[in-house]
C-alpha cells in the first residue's frame, strides 16, 4: 500500500539538491509541505493534511541525516588523483574474451603511469585503458562482440585508510557528492584504500572540485563528529 512517506521519500530521494537541503537542516518543512501537497494527493488520490506531510518529510530527513553519519573512524588522504584520456570499452564475455586479456596488459605502459582496468561482469567485460591504445585494442578483440565505446574519460581517484573496506557509508557519502552536482559515472573501481571514478571529461572539473569541497568543508568542519584524521 502506497503511504505518504512511500511518496514523500519518492520526491525527496529523487532530487539531489533538496536531499541535500534536508540534510543540511536549512528546509522549511512548512513550506515545503505545503508544496508538495498536490502532488501528494494526486498520487494517493486523497486529500492529505499538512501536518502528515510535516511528520513524513521529518521522519525521512533524521533517516538521510543518519546515512550519512561515518560511525567508525577512518582516515583520509587531501590527495585526489585524475588521470584523463580514458576510454570505456564493454564487450560480452566469452571465452575467448577471456583468453585475450594476456594481450591487453601487454600493450599498457604502468611504469609510465598508463591506466588498465578489467571489470568482468557476469555476462560482459568492461575495459577501461589509455585512449591511445584504442586502436591495439580494437585490433585484439577483433572477433569479439563489442557492445559499447566511450572515448574522452576521466578517472579520478580518492585515497583512503585500510579502514574503508569494512566502513559503511563511504561510498554512499562520495557517489551522492557526484549526484549533487549532476557528474554521470560511467564506472565505479574500489580497491583495499582506493576509490576511483570513471567520468566524462566534460565533468573532470567539477568532480574534482566536488571532491576538494567535501574533504575540506564536510570533514574539516565536521572532524568531531565524524572522527575522521587526515594524513598528507
Amino acid at each position: 500500500m502506497v503511504t505518504i512517506s512511500h511518496v514523500v521519500k519518492s520526491i525527496i530521494n529523487a532530487r539531489p539538491r533538496l536531499q541535500e537541503a534536508i540534510m543540511e537542516g536549512i528546509v522549511n518543512y512548512s513550506s515545503l509541505a505545503q508544496k508538495l501537497r498536490p502532488r501528494i494527493e494526486a498520487e494517493l488520490g486523497t486529500e492529505v493534511k499538512n501536518t502528515a506531510i510535516i511528520m513524513a518529510l521529518r521522519r525521512h530527513g533524521e533517516r538521510l541525516k543518519k546515512e550519512t553519519i561515518i560511525q567508525k573512524p577512518i582516515t583520509w588522504s587531501n590527495e585526489i588523483i585524475m588521470k584523463t584520456n580514458l576510454c570505456d570499452v564493454c564487450i560480452v564475455k566469452a571465452p575467448s574474451a577471456l583468453a585475450r586479456i594476456e594481450q591487453i596488459h601487454r600493450v599498457v605502459d604502468y611504469e609510465k603511469g598508463e591506466t588498465l582496468n578489467i571489470i568482468q561482469g557476469n555476462y560482459e567485460i568492461t575495459i577501461v585503458i589509455s585512449q591511445k591504445h584504442l586502436d591495439e585494442l580494437r585490433t585484439i578483440l577483433k572477433d569479439e562482440t563489442v557492445l559499447n565505446i566511450e572515448k574522452d574519460l576521466v578517472a579520478i581517484t580518492l585515497s583512503l585508510g585500510e579502514e574503508f573496506l569494512h566502513t559503511p557509508g563511504i561510498l554512499s557519502l562520495v557517489t551522492r557528492r557526484l549526484a549533487w552536482e549532476n557528474v554521470n559515472i560511467f564506472e565505479n573501481i574500489s580497491t583495499m584504500t582506493e576509490l576511483t571514478y570513471i567520468i566524462g571529461e566534460k565533468d573532470a572539473v567539477k568532480a574534482y572540485s566536488a571532491f576538494q569541497e567535501m574533504i575540506r568543508e564536510h570533514f574539516s568542519e565536521e572532524r568531531e563528529k565524524y572522527r575522521i584524521s587526515y594524513r598528507t
